[in-house]
């Protein structure tokens, strides 16, 4: 078992950008020469694929295209997060095991959310990540963002690390992060492998 103090990942993990030509189409020969500028800049990991990433306007295609195409580049030289966030259960889920087979590291995602006012209970955001956790084996890191307007509480989230098998890393981007973090790591211990 993995814990804060033997995780499995840590490092920088910079958040890739998305580039396009100037006509909006995905510009792949780009796109891999900044993954590899990236690595060659002494990058521990990546992340694809998130709001930095435009993820919002990317088609499924291309974000199929994109997973395939960075992870197979990749080839394994650095260990590569990619965002798999959709309000969708069966969605989420489905676009995780396709990155993990495709060679992810871990998947990152939001809670459900949709639109400006739309949230579920926290019953149902446990739900949500236990049967993504059920549909993988790689880690989760839960990003706790203020686009989703979600309130996770640190207590909640300590409680998912303890009882979800797979969700055990937290990139934390509300404000007071540094306080957060603090109090996650002392309710979650030895669950919350990785505090981002």
């Amino acid at each position: 078992m993995y814990s804060l103090s033997a995780p499995r990942l840590r490092g920088v993990f910079p958040v890739v950008p998305t580039t396009f030509t100037e006509s909006g189409a995905l510009d792949l020969p780009s796109q891999l020469r900044c993954v590899d500028f990236m690595i060659e800049a002494g990058s521990t990991g990546l992340c694809i694929l998130a709001n930095f990433s435009e993820q919002f306007v990317l088609s499924d295609e291309e974000r199929e295209v994109l997973t395939q195409a960075i992870l197979k580049h990749v080839n394994g030289r650095v260990p590569v997060i990619v965002t798999t966030t959709h309000f969708g259960t069966e969605v989420c889920a489905q676009r995780s095991v396709r990155a993990q087979e495709a060679g992810a590291a871990m998947v990152m995602v939001m809670p459900p959310y949709h639109g400006a006012t739309i949230r579920v209970s926290e019953e149902k955001i446990y739900e949500f990540y236990a049967r993504l956790s059920d549909a993988i084996h790689i880690p989760i890191m839960i990003q706790d963002a203020p686009v989703s307007g979600t309130p996770l509480s640190a207590a909640f989230l300590a409680r998912m690390a303890k009882e979800i098998e797979n969700v055990c890393y937290f990139k934390i981007e509300t404000a007071g992060a540094a306080s957060k973090l603090r109090e996650l790591i002392r309710l979650g211990g030895e669950a919350i492998e990785g505090p981002w």
